[in-house]
């Protein structure tokens, strides 16, 4: 059988203030159309459906549009979806009658009866074409530290905690498919020797640091579709244990990324192939200069070199760009230049970086420094500690701030 796995789409994103709208809506129209091309039997969704835990009304009539066009289209199509970090697990799960009226399993949040798993929900068929049952899927939304179990461990209770839960709901999974039945995965997290996108991905699980083995999933899990990493990427070496990475950019930083859907098919019980199907961009990301930063003089003789704006091109369309300016000391004039610059430009300016070259750093240290709008809330709280206190901060403190984020984060939705 043939499965799609994607993730992180973030609904109701923003760069710089700028909707993404536009081009969400060009990818769930692609999207629908390379899942009846392909011939796909089923669609895994791995979290991170919304950019934030309270989405717009817009971001939520993508969501449901997009479900409903896919009822319409293929009928007899399995859709699968996990809640993820920036989800709020309530909001996902609040309209499951409707969903599993459709067909469609959604788990937002570790569901749980009378205090134990609710392995009903957790774990979900997958039929081929002619309607067999071709394999299971341990469907584990991401975990907060409050949805793990208490187990005895000398090493870290986050992560042994992890462990319990997917350990008892590949268990269970094992109990109910029959010979010639895969075993398929589902996670939202952070796994051992995987690349971040720093600028867009916020820190879970009590950190980063708290990262996951990848014998998290034994090799009788023919595949994992992971999400919460951006870039697509392998983990641990394992040709089935996979992030999908998010089908746009979600930061300046990953405009060199290959934004991608991974085209899955099973063989019996085995893996057969993983195949990249790369995600048209409709929206192109610009940099100037390409890397580090060039005194204002050179910058603006780049812009001026940069295309004229076509009358007839809906501005959407435009590249966004960031542009960095070396400068030995400030300039109070920088934004009006390069806007001046730009203003017939076929571009739209969504960040501007000064990096001051006279601190005695060489230029390619002198890197633009991160905005407040782009430090995260870890970032300002070591900050904040690091100004207050001289001993390094100790790990169960961190722990606590990032157990009391997410509970923020959570009330906000």
């Amino acid at each position: 059988m043939r499965l799609l796995h994607t993730s992180d789409w973030h609904l109701g994103h923003t760069l710089y203030d700028v909707s993404r709208e536009a081009e969400h809506a060009a990818f769930l129209d692609w999207l629908l159309e390379t899942l009846e091309a392909q011939g796909v039997d089923a669609l895994l969704i791995a979290g991170d459906i919304f950019d934030t835990s309270n989405p717009s009304a817009e971001a939520q009539a993508a969501w449901y549009q997009f479900i409903a066009r896919a009822r319409r289209k293929l009928p007899k199509l399995d859709v699968v979806v996990i809640g993820g970090n920036h989800d709020s697990a309530a909001r996902l799960d609040a309209p499951d009658p409707l969903f599993s009226a459709l067909g469609v399993r959604v788990v937002g949040g570790v569901p749980r009866t009378r205090g134990a798993l609710d392995f009903e929900r957790l774990l979900v068929p997958l039929h081929d074409a002619r309607g067999k049952v071709r394999a299971w899927v341990a469907a584990v939304p991401y975990l907060r530290p409050a949805d793990l179990p208490l187990v005895p461990t000398e090493g870290d209770r986050l992560v042994d905690g992890v462990r319990e839960v997917y350990g008892l709901t590949l268990e269970a999974a094992r109990r109910r498919r029959q010979p010639g039945q895969a075993l398929v995965a589902m996670g939202h997290c952070y796994m051992v020797g995987t690349e971040l996108s720093q600028l867009s991905e916020r820190k879970i699980l009590g950190g980063n640091q708290h990262a996951l083995p990848v014998d998290l999933f034994p090799e009788d899990v023919a595949y994992a579709a992971l999400g919460h990493l951006h870039k697509a990427q392998r983990v641990g070496g394992r040709e089935g244990v996979r992030y999908s990475g998010s089908p746009l950019p979600l930061s300046l930083s990953e405009r060199h990324y290959h934004h991608q859907v991974l085209l899955v098919e099973l063989d019996g019980e085995a893996l057969s192939s993983v195949r990249p199907l790369s995600v048209p961009r409709t929206v192109d990301m610009l940099r100037v200069p390409e890397r580090d930063a060039l005194p204002l003089e050179e910058v603006l003789v780049k812009l001026e070199a940069l295309p004229e704006v076509d009358p007839e091109a809906p501005e959407r369309a435009r590249p966004y760009l960031e542009v960095c300016v070396s400068l030995p000391r400030p300039e109070p004039a920088l934004r009006r230049k390069v806007e001046a610059a730009l203003e017939s430009k076929d571009v739209r300016l969504v960040k501007l970086s000064p990096a001051y070259t006279g601190t005695g750093l060489a230029l390619a240290e002198a890197q633009p420094s991160l905005s407040l709008r782009e430090r995260t809330p870890e970032d300002v709280f070591k900050a904040r500690y690091a100004r207050d206190y001289q001993e390094p901060m100790a790990l169960p403190l961190l722990e606590a701030f990032h157990t009391l984020l997410t509970q923020v984060q959570e009330d906000a939705s």
